[in-house]
């Protein structure tokens, strides 16, 4: 079971308060480099916890203030617990929904193309001769 936040903090605290002395009181002056180096080991083992020991307060606190202004629309409608996990559930039958969807709907595969192209049916077009001549015979009615 981990550490309350408070006891984690003063613990960080502590901690950071005592490495950064023996790293920059005593290690430094005496050019002693294991003070040094266990002093900012203790220093930095500090300020880790008290980071984990903020974190943990913050999530207490979201936890104890579920309805946040900055979290809701500005025309002040809040939902309670109730409706909203209701709301939560619908929003994930939805997406269940729309993703059970997604994966039976799927695209018809065209046809494939046969090896050899069909019989031309139709006539070949005229000639280039063929189609001046004809031009220049309407021209004339």
């Amino acid at each position: 079971m981990p550490l309350p936040q408070g006891m984690v903090l003063c613990l960080g605290m502590l901690l950071m308060t005592a490495g950064g002395v023996m790293a920059l009181c005593v290690g430094l002056p005496n050019n002693s480099a294991p003070l040094f180096g266990v002093g900012l080991f203790l220093g930095l083992g500090g300020v880790a916890m008290l980071v984990s020991g903020l974190c943990m307060a913050m999530k207490k606190l979201q936890v104890a203030v579920p309805g946040h202004f900055l979290l809701h629309p500005r025309t002040g409608t809040r939902f309670s617990p109730q409706q909203a996990l209701a709301i939560q559930r619908r929003l994930d039958r939805i997406r269940r929904e729309m993703s059970a969807d997604s994966v039976t709907t799927r695209p018809e595969p065209e046809p494939s193309l046969p090896s050899t192209p069909p019989p031309w049916t139709m006539e070949p077009p005229p000639s280039y001769d063929t189609v001046m001549k004809s031009q220049e015979h309407s021209e004339q009615l």
